[in-house]
C-alpha cells in the first residue's frame, strides 16, 4: 500500500536531546529509542470514516516523536497498518450499500490527503491487512507450531494460557491495573467475543475467522476466512520492525485488548532478541478527544473531520496547532473556541516573523522546544516558548540580543520540530 508524500524538513543547528516517553506498562519515563535506529509501530485506521480529530491528534503526536528522534540524530523506521478488512468496515459498507473495497480505498485516500495537509511525516511502511494476509498466515503458523492454537467451529483462537506474561501491559500490577472482570468487559465492548460458548478462556483472542456467507475470505492453512485484528498488528510489526522494537503507539482505548493481545501473540510466536525484549520496549498512548460532551465516536456520530474543516476553508496549520495545544496523553474536548484560539496563535506567529525588524534571538526558543519535546512530547510547553518570542517581537519589548536572522531560525524551528509551516 502506498504511503503519502512527506514535507521537506529543515535542518537545524546542533542536535536535540533523547526523547523520553511515559511508558504505559510501567508508568515511568523511559528513553524511547534504544540505539541509533529508532523504531515505531503506530496502529492505523480502519478506513470507513476517516479522519476525525481523534485520529488527527493521535497521528500528530507520533509525528512529533519522529521529528524529535530525527533531530536527535536517529535513523527512524516507522510502520503503520491499515485494517482494511474488519467487521466495522463491512458493516458500514453494507449499511451504505457500497462495496467494502471501494469504501476502504476511498477513506484511506482521504486519510492520506489529511496527513499531507497536516504535514505529518509518512511511515516507511504503510501496510494494509489485506496485502499482509500471507505474512499473517505464516505468523499464525508459528503460533500453531507452539501448540498455542485451538479450533472452535472452524474459527481459530490462541489460548491465553500459552502466554505466561499475559497482562504485562494492562493487568493487575500495572498502571492500568485491569482485573480479569474488567478485561472481559472491555473485550466485549471493543470487538472481542468473551461470551462465546466453547472458548477455553473468555479472553482467548481470535487468530482466524472462518468464512461466513457474504463475507470476504482468503485461503490459509486454517481454511478460507480472514485474520483477527490483534494478530494483524503482531504479524506486521514483527515482519517490518522485528520481534523487538522501540515504541508501540496508539490511542488509550487500544491498551486493552488490542495492544495486550498483539504483544501476547508475539511473545508466544517469537524468540527474544539480544536485548531480551519481545514486541515493544515502550508503550505510548494518546488521550481521547471529545466533542459535544462525549468522546468522539463513530457509534455516537459526534465526529469532526479534518477533511470537512479543510473544505470549509480552515487552515490546516490552525488545525495542527489546535491539536498541539493539548498534551498527547490528555483527554480534551474539541470546540469552536479551541480552533479559534489556534487560528489566533497562528496569525500572531506569522505576523511576528514578518515584522521586518531585528528580533530577539531564536536560539533559546530552539533549545526550549527541543527540551520540551524530549520530556514526553510536551507540545504545549513548546508552543509557549514560541508564544513568548512572538510576544517580544510584537510588543516591542527590549532584548539583549537582537538578531537579523532570528525570524529565519524561528521559522525553521517551528517547521522542523512542530511541523507548522509559517
Amino acid at each position: 500500500m502506498d504511503s503519502w508524500r512527506g514535507a521537506e524538513v529543515p535542518v537545524l543547528p546542533g542536535r536535540g536531546a533523547e526523547v523520553r516517553l511515559r511508558d504505559t506498562a510501567t508508568g515511568g519515563l523511559t528513553v524511547a529509542a534504544n540505539g541509533l535506529r529508532a523504531t515505531l509501530y503506530a496502529c492505523g485506521i480502519t478506513p470507513y470514516d476517516a479522519t476525525h480529530m481523534g485520529h488527527a491528534a493521535t497521528f500528530t503526536a507520533w509525528d512529533l516523536l519522529i521529528r524529535a528522534w530525527r533531530d536527535a540524530g536517529h535513523e527512524v523506521v516507522y510502520t503503520q497498518n491499515v485494517t482494511d478488512v474488519d467487521d466495522p468496515l463491512l458493516e458500514r459498507a453494507e449499511r451504505d450499500g457500497v462495496d467494502w473495497r471501494g469504501l476502504a480505498l476511498r477513506e484511506t485516500e482521504r486519510f492520506r490527503e489529511d496527513m499531507v495537509a497536516l504535514r505529518n511525516l509518512p511511515p516507511d511502511f504503510f501496510i494494509g491487512a489485506v496485502e499482509a494476509i500471507p505474512l499473517i498466515d505464516a505468523f499464525a503458523d508459528r503460533l500453531a507450531a507452539r501448540g498455542a492454537l485451538y479450533e472452535l467451529d472452524g474459527d481459530v483462537y490462541q489460548s491465553r494460557a500459552a502466554d505466561g506474561e499475559f497482562g504485562a501491559l494492562s493487568g493487575p500490577g500495572t498502571p492500568s491495573g485491569y482485573s480479569a472482570e474488567q478485561m472481559t468487559e472491555l473485550s466485549a465492548e471493543r470487538g472481542g467475543d468473551p461470551g462465546r460458548p466453547g472458548k477455553k478462556d473468555p479472553l482467548d483472542p481470535q487468530v482466524w475467522r472462518a468464512e461466513r456467507p457474504g463475507e470476504p475470505a482468503w485461503e490459509s492453512r486454517f481454511g478460507r476466512g480472514r485474520p483477527g485484528w490483534h494478530v494483524e498488528c503482531a504479524a506486521i510489526a514483527s515482519e517490518y520492525l522485528g520481534p523487538s522494537f522501540d515504541v508501540q503507539a496508539g490511542g488509550s482505548d487500544l491498551v486493552f485488548p488490542h495492544h495486550e493481545m498483539s504483544a501476547s501473540h508475539v511473545r508466544v510466536a517469537c524468540t527474544a532478541g539480544p536485548d531480551g525484549h519481545l514486541f515493544a520496549r515502550v508503550y505510548a498512548h494518546s488521550g481521547m478527544v471529545a466533542y459535544q460532551g462525549s468522546k468522539m465516536s463513530k457509534s455516537v456520530g459526534n465526529l469532526v473531520f479534518v477533511s470537512r474543516l479543510r473544505a470549509d476553508g480552515v487552515d490546516p496549520m490552525a488545525i495542527r496547532l489546535a491539536l498541539l495545544a493539548h498534551h498527547y496523553r490528555s483527554d480534551w474536548e474539541w470546540t469552536d473556541s479551541v480552533l479559534a484560539a489556534a487560528q489566533a496563535r497562528l496569525d500572531r506567529w506569522r505576523t511576528a516573523v514578518l515584522a521586518g525588524h531585528p528580533a530577539p534571538s531564536a536560539a533559546p526558543v530552539l533549545a526550549t522546544v527541543r527540551d520540551r519535546l524530549a520530556d514526553d512530547l510536551d507540545a504545549p510547553g513548546a508552543l509557549a516558548a514560541v508564544d513568548a518570542w512572538a510576544d517580544q517581537v510584537l510588543n516591542g519589548e527590549p532584548s539583549d540580543g537582537n538578531d537579523p536572522s532570528s525570524a529565519e531560525l524561528l521559522i525553521r524551528t517551528v517547521d522542523a520540530l512542530l511541523g507548522v509551516a509559517l
